[in-house]
């Protein structure tokens, strides 16, 4: 069974640097595409952070560009959302999306929050 977690999320202030991480497990991400959202606390829908498309440019929202990168570390498995400057703004539940390609099957992970504390 395919699961996607997520970590890393915790309170910190403005200005400062935080890296989330996504883990699969029963399974390897060679053959997805992963993607990064969020959901504000008003309960909104998710926003798209980041994401690679295969074989194209990677797509970041608006509002993290610049501050905001997603490596992908092949041998864990593992990919990352490294974002810095942050902003109160940027206060949100993140969820990881695990795009399998063949089947076009969707994973969502559980989620981890972030608070930027002005």
């Amino acid at each position: 069974q395919v699961q996607v977690v997520e970590s890393g999320g915790d309170l910190v202030q403005a200005g400062g640097s935080l890296r989330l991480s996504c883990v699969a497990s029963g399974t390897v991400f060679e053959n997805y595409i992963v993607g990064w959202f969020r959901e504000f606390p008003q309960g909104s829908q998710r926003e798209l952070v980041v994401i690679t498309p295969r074989g194209g440019s990677t797509i970041y929202g608006d509002s993290v560009k610049g501050r905001f990168i997603s490596p992908r570390d092949r041998d864990r498995n593992t990919v990352y959302l490294e974002m810095g400057n942050l902003k109160p703004e940027d206060t949100a539940r993140y969820y990881c999306q695990a795009l399998h390609v063949p089947s076009s099957r969707f994973y969502w992970g559980q989620g981890t929050q972030v608070t930027v504390s002005s």
